[in-house]
């Protein structure tokens, strides 16, 4: 993987970008389509990334988040 993670686009557009891209929606969703949905971006520009958008929005863009990042958002979010 070359280039430092700063020179990677902090949102890619969905349509163009994510094509193929599985997305996942937590098992805590209600179905109300009021949630969030990751992947795993296939594309070498982005390997070992994680792609977050709107459920709401799939057409949006998708924010990307470093494993590290992620982690420690989560255990925020857990932590209240």
């Amino acid at each position: 993987m070359s280039g430092s993670l700063s020179e990677r686009p902090r949102n890619i557009p969905v349509s163009t970008d994510m094509t193929g891209a599985r997305w996942l929606r937590s098992s805590y969703s209600t179905g109300a389509n009021n949630c969030v949905e990751t992947a795993r971006p296939s594309a070498d520009r982005w390997a070992g990334l994680l792609a977050v958008r709107d459920s709401k929005n799939p057409a949006g863009p998708a924010l990307l988040f470093s494993p590290e990042s992620w982690t420690t958002f989560t255990a925020a979010v857990h932590r209240g």
